[in-house]
């Protein structure tokens, strides 16, 4: 789960969520029934997908960029999944288990959905683990990250086409123990997902030999002034730090490092997530030279990405973000995971997906693991001025 602030709605420019979600339905068409839910051997000629994205909230901005991936898919391939006509249902997450487990339920029982795509929040993934475990219907993942969905709670029917958070922050530890010279601080926000992102970064950075300098954790959706924290950075000695923050607390903590004066000494690192689509634009010149490890970058120099993003801001008129591709890519897997269940089963679909092999997408080539988690390049990332605005320039992958 990355958990954006009240006003990330504010960093962007974009279009309604519900009404890109009635733009999914329109492409769909009105067919009623979905893959076969009989159980027969007969494939329908519709399949109904189950998206449960948050149309509202805090999360919303998230919510809008996973429909327009998923969206963009099937305009790719005539509205089809499988072969098969794709019928989307849509319902709001909302911005936690509260409203997200009863939409995801609806989905599934009186909609009668074969698949369930989507969730922004972690805390709802694992709130839906038993259900569509004990259901025998597939979730697919499409952004939270929690170790746990694919790790403690794993379970056959839940698939995940993004990340967790610590492989994410792990990919990172070993470059940043070559690149500082001396300690580095390690500071996120106090919840779940701060956590295990500074977790997941420190084991790789101390198994490199890297020092830990200090360590702290914000008041997490509370901190607008971080300058005690900066102050405390700058008292360490360190000289490096290593952050999670995301949505608006991301855009104040980068600008006011960079206010403070830390920057031009200091290098700044972090999970993409730091310096990820609306945010980077409003943090503007301030994110200048902070690295970070992410799967996804527009900047990627690969015939596909470049196909994509040129399909992307044609469609939508901005770039693409990482939560957009993990939504396509669930898109891009259930295309081939309904064309290789004909009966449309629960099961049928489970044993398809652990069948689909490597997909071929705007991120780089990636599969699913044992443990039905994407098995995926990540990227270390430096944020540079191009053309009069910021991007994640590419420097490596990462090992």
């Amino acid at each position: 789960m990355i958990v954006p602030s009240a006003d990330l709605r504010a960093l962007r420019r974009s279009t309604p969520a519900a009404a890109l979600m009635a733009a999914v339905l329109v492409l769909s068409g009105c067919a009623g029934s979905s893959l076969d839910q009989s159980g027969g051997t007969q494939p329908s000629a519709t399949v109904k997908i189950g998206l449960l994205v948050p149309l509202s909230g805090v999360y919303a901005p998230l919510g809008e960029d996973m429909g327009n991936g998923f969206k963009l898919y099937l305009d790719q391939h005539g509205g089809k999944l499988g072969g098969r006509t794709a019928e989307v249902v849509s319902a709001d997450e909302g911005e936690g288990p509260q409203t997200g487990v009863p939409a995801a339920q609806k989905l599934v029982t009186q909609d009668q959905a074969a698949v369930v795509v989507g969730v922004v929040n972690s805390a709802t993934a694992l709130g839906l683990r038993d259900f569509f475990h004990e259901s025998k219907k597939p979730l697919l993942v499409a952004n939270a990250g929690a170790n746990d969905i694919t790790g403690a709670r794993k379970s056959e029917y839940v698939w995940r086409t993004s990340f967790a958070n610590g492989k994410v922050s792990a990919a990172l530890g070993s470059a940043v123990a070559k690149e500082a010279k001396g300690g580095v601080y390690l500071i996120a926000a106090d919840y779940a997902a701060g956590r295990e992102m500074v977790a997941g970064f420190r084991k790789t950075f101390e198994a490199a030999g890297g020092k830990v300098a200090g360590e702290k954790y914000t008041p997490f959706g509370k901190t607008q002034d971080f300058q005690p924290f900066l102050s405390a950075i700058r008292g360490s000695g360190a000289k490096a730090v290593y952050s999670f923050y995301a949505g608006a607390e991301a855009v104040s903590f980068v600008k006011q490092y960079q206010q403070f004066g830390l920057a031009g000494g200091t290098p700044l690192y972090g999970t993409g997530f730091l310096t990820e689509g609306g945010v980077l634009d409003a943090q503007g010149e301030a994110a200048v030279g902070v690295k970070t490890s992410l799967h996804y970058s527009t900047e990627l120099d690969t015939p596909r990405n470049k196909e994509f993003v040129a399909a992307y801001r044609k469609a939508y008129d901005e770039a693409p973000t990482v939560y957009a591709v993990q939504a396509y890519d669930a898109a891009a897997v259930l295309d081939k995971a309904i064309a290789g269940a004909p009966g449309g089963g629960g099961a049928e679909l489970v044993k398809a997906l652990g069948g689909v092999g490597p997909v071929d997408s705007p991120r780089g080539q990636w599969s699913f693991d044992a443990d039905h988690d994407a098995q995926q390049k990540y990227y270390l990332r430096e944020v540079r001025s191009s053309g009069g605005t910021v991007v994640n320039a590419v420097l490596s992958e990462l090992s």
